[in-house]
């Protein structure tokens, strides 16, 4: 087994390679929070509750050699509406695109029936490259990581899949995010870069801006809500009259839940909570899209929309 440290970097070859890496791994192993750290900018949403990612977010990290864009996937999981159906279909979809897959696995959980399910499924993805990543190392001392690396080889023996690497990385101490790069790097096609210097993902600001509501308002909320919680945003126009050096982005948005009786949960005693919601979502819109921002939310019942199929269409899954 060989274990992915600092010394182990090698130097940069002269070619220019560039290609996609996706991230899998069940719901809270941690890949939002690498893909972040890996792009240094938040581009996918992150929460302390699975199942946050619904979209398949991609984080470009630039290179002098390379550029490597990282496909983050919502976690695989044993489905219980069509909701989570069509969640595991993108999973599926995107292992079957990319250059190279991570397989995320916490250093603080041992390995559980989810992780084999998903390794198992990994196991008969022949070609493509496929790096351990035993994230979340900031948790754990050092004998608890090497039983964790050592059941990771011993997983990828069982089930015959070979890892091109075990890397351990902690995200939010960023430990060995950096060399993660370095050796997910050689593993892409070689080719010219495939977006412009300075993107840093391809997700329409729209789609950005839905997801960073939808991350305030899961904030704190009871545990039945996080999956009840869909957001989309109607519009956003620059508000006309205002002088150049004083622009204002108006955003109207509707967050959409599964019953009337969570509205009062969303909304909070006189409203308290929503405009919580509101002010702590568009500090983070306003650095993400560089300008002041007025934010309209409303909050309305889809009735069940995570099993319904035209509600899901609406609402973009």
């Amino acid at each position: 087994m060989s274990v992915a440290t600092q010394s182990s970097k090698e130097p940069a070859e002269a070619v220019h390679r560039a290609g996609f890496a996706c991230f899998v791994g069940r719901p809270n192993a941690g890949k939002s929070t690498l893909t972040n750290a890996l792009v240094g900018q938040k581009v996918a949403i992150t929460s302390n509750r699975p199942q946050t990612t619904r979209h398949t977010v991609r984080g470009i990290v630039h290179r002098p050699e390379a550029q490597l864009i990282l496909v983050d996937t919502p976690g695989l999981h044993k489905p219980r509406t069509l909701l989570g159906e069509r969640l595991n279909d993108v999973v599926r979809a995107t292992w079957a695109e990319v250059d190279v897959i991570g397989f995320c696995l916490p250093a603080d959980q041992k390995l559980g029936p989810g992780d084999r399910f998903i390794a198992k499924e990994l196991a008969g993805i022949k070609r493509t490259p496929k790096v351990a990543i035993v994230t979340k190392t900031d948790l754990v001392d050092s004998k608890a990581l090497a039983e964790q690396l050592i059941a990771i080889d011993q997983l990828g023996r069982e089930l015959g899949i070979t890892w091109a690497e075990i890397v351990p990385v902690s995200a939010t101490a960023g430990q060995q995010v950096d060399l993660l790069a370095d050796l997910l790097i050689p593993l892409l096609p070689e080719g010219p870069a495939l977006y412009p210097e300075g993107d840093l993902t391809d997700e329409p600001e729209q789609v950005m801006v839905a997801e960073l509501i939808r991350e305030a308002a899961l904030e704190g909320v009871r545990d039945e809500l996080p999956h009840s919680i869909a957001v989309v945003v109607e519009e956003m126009l620059p508000r006309e009259d205002r002088p150049a050096d004083k622009p204002l982005l108006d955003i109207h948005a509707n967050v959409f839940i599964e019953r009337p009786s969570q509205k009062g949960i969303i909304i909070g005693p006189k409203g308290k909570r929503l405009k919580d919601v509101g002010i702590k979502s568009r500090k983070q819109i306003e650095a993400l899209l560089g300008t002041p921002v007025f934010l309209d939310l409303h909050v309305k019942v889809a009735k069940d929309w995570q099993r319904d199929p035209k509600q899901l269409r609406r609402l973009g899954f």
